[in-house]
């Protein structure tokens, strides 16, 4: 399984991973790399020392249900709009942004610009493949959680050709020589659903998305018969006609969207990440818009995403408790709780003069990034949801959205003054 070319690194260099889901969740998850950031953080090895914000327990992550419900448009604020415009400049019209105060949850204040605008949604899109999973999960067992938990914690997933081919890297925990294995997934790599989970939010893995969603067309179709033998699982997809397999994508991807009240006309997903699950089953395009994606959020901070459940284990997915990236790295946000997920892709085209450079692309420029932002971690005097897409080329996008949280951060805390003198 191992391959000459991975590379064995110790906690401390992992320059590249944006990891998820609270430190004490390894027992009931058997996500095996929490144990060692766990560790590193107690000094019993060596990695990075995580931000305050990055260390609430699982019981920790809670959902906010008083919330006060409505569309979000009802929450509209003039003012407040105009000042996230401002914090735009000149970019503004290469940007979508949707902001939404919930410091104070039963007065909800919503800003917007460009809300509408339809782009490509990248690794965000994954977040759909996880309501997808939760979805089927609640449809097969309504009424039983340990079922549900057992389904994610005792299935084991062995990675195959569904995963061809990713660059993204994923961490293997070694608790023998206490270190971190970071490499791209191979094929013949096995690990519990939970932990593909994990991959696919944390590290943004396209290989861990594409089997992630291969178990969930398998999940519907054999339903309490799930997990079958690798066996089963051929026959089904090599016996089944394409039109029908495509059939099954899509309704695995979109039902769960219009169940759960969101647009599949503004956020959807349209298939898998990788080439060779696109090959074997063709799916649609895929979208979002900042305000659908702003639903989305809402809808799992209330706990209404399939159920409080499912919202709560979406919810713990993505919390950060690693190296944070992109919007996520300001330092604004270090004593916060962040929830985040973010996607880009950039495209370079000859150009006299310049030089195409990471996240900087001048033919396309896109950069998505989603966050839920509770700061102090703990005790929160900030509450807050941003869902941002730009395309703003030749620029750092990475940087600009980093530059863009810590400008939203102090717009935040300039309305709730009495907080932060606390």
């Amino acid at each position: 399984m191992i391959r000459v070319c991975m590379f064995l690194l110790l906690l401390s260099g992992l320059p590249g991973l944006a990891a998820a889901y609270p430190l004490d969740g390894f027992e009931e998850t058997g996500i095996s790399r929490l144990e060692g950031y766990r560790l590193a953080q107690q000094g019993r090895v060596a990695g990075n020392r995580l931000p305050a914000g990055a260390l609430l327990g699982q019981a920790q992550v809670q959902l906010h249900p008083a919330i006060a419900a409505g569309d979000l448009l009802r929450f509209s604020d003039a003012q407040l709009t105009a000042e996230l415009v401002a914090l735009l400049g000149a970019d503004a019209g290469d940007y979508s942004v949707s902001l939404l105060d919930l410091t104070d949850p039963a007065r909800p204040r919503y800003a917007e610009h460009n809300g509408l605008q339809i782009r490509n949604p990248g690794s965000v899109g994954k977040l759909l493949v996880a309501l997808a999973l939760f979805q089927a999960l609640a449809d097969i067992y309504p009424d039983d959680l340990a079922a549900r938990e057992r389904v994610l914690h005792d299935s084991m997933i062995v990675a195959d050709e569904f995963i061809r081919s990713d660059h993204h890297t994923v961490p293997f925990w070694q608790p023998e020589p206490m270190r971190l294995l970071k490499r791209p997934l191979v094929e013949g790599d096995t690990a519990n659903y939970w932990t593909w989970l994990d991959w696919m939010l944390s590290a943004s893995s396209n290989a861990a998305a594409s089997m992630v969603f291969k178990h969930v067309m398998l999940l519907r179709h054999f339903a309490r018969s799930y997990p079958v033998s690798p066996a089963q699982q051929r026959a089904w997809f090599s016996q089944t006609p394409k039109q029908e397999l495509s059939a099954a994508l899509r309704s695995a991807l979109q039902e769960p969207l219009a169940r759960n009240g969101l647009d599949p006309d503004q956020l959807r997903q349209g298939g898998f990440f990788s080439r060779e699950g696109k090959r074997r089953v063709p799916g649609t395009n895929s979208i979002c818009t900042t305000r659908e994606l702003m639903r989305y959020l809402l809808l799992l901070e209330r706990g209404k995403l399939v159920d409080a459940w499912s919202s709560r284990q979406l919810k713990r997915l993505l919390y950060m408790t690693e190296r944070r990236i992109r919007y996520a790295s300001s330092p604004a946000l270090s004593p916060a709780a962040v929830y985040f997920k973010s996607g880009s892709f950039y495209k370079c085209k000859a150009e006299a003069g310049f030089v195409c450079r990471k996240y900087q692309g001048n033919a396309l420029n896109l950069m998505n990034s989603v966050a839920i932002i509770e700061s102090p971690a703990g005790a929160p005097r900030r509450h807050y949801m941003v869902t941002v897409t730009s395309n703003v080329r030749k620029q750092n996008s990475a940087v600009a959205h980093q530059t863009l949280a810590t400008r939203i951060d102090a717009l935040i805390e300039g309305l709730h003054p009495a907080a932060a003198s606390q």
